[in-house]
């Protein structure tokens, strides 16, 4: 981002703001739309993650890239909703779960088929993999994050994944038909 719209956004000027957002808000619906399964609820989180950015950009230190910066933001604002939403209660070990053989699937999944299936996965499950698989942190990141136990990330993941080998094989299975 153009450093000199990042001071005058710092300094309030509406104009500057609107390119930011105009930059952004795109980007972040996109993450958003992974952490809930409701367009409009997905909307609104952005906006709301979009205002915090606007109004807290003093807070970027310049330090990383601010698209970075936005996301974390945007990533945090849907984490607070979904604490509010969401309980995550399965506690189960490794062991207990025994993941399907995904071999014979079809790898020509596009994104938006992607995107729905990850949409279609219960809260719990699908701000775990979106947490772990797409942003990068760590079980025991997402455990202080969500304030679970890390066993309720690893189980949390480990039936996401479960339930999209499921739903790929559905798939396959429906449009060998």
């Amino acid at each position: 981002m153009n450093p000199d719209i990042l001071k005058r956004c710092k300094l309030g000027e509406r104009s500057a703001q609107r390119v930011v957002y105009e930059r952004y808000s795109p980007l972040m619906l996109g993450l958003c739309m992974r952490y809930f399964s409701d367009r409009s609820q997905a909307e609104g989180v952005m906006v709301e993650g979009m205002f915090k950015v606007l109004t807290r950009i003093d807070q970027f230190s310049g330090i990383g890239s601010f698209e970075g910066w936005v996301r974390r933001t945007m990533v945090n604002e849907c984490l607070m909703v979904l604490r509010k939403e969401v309980r995550f209660i399965e506690d189960l070990s490794e062991r207990e779960i025994a993941l399907p053989d995904a071999t014979g699937t079809d790898d020509t999944l596009h994104e938006q088929e992607i995107l729905t299936l990850i949409q279609s996965l219960p809260a719990g499950y699908r701000t775990v993999f979106n947490l772990y698989v797409i942003e990068g942190y760590k079980h025991r990141e997402i455990a202080e994050l969500l304030e679970i136990s890390i066993n309720t990330s690893k189980s949390q993941l480990l039936l996401a994944r479960k339930r999209l080998q499921e739903m790929i094989r559905e798939r396959e299975t429906y449009l060998n038909l």
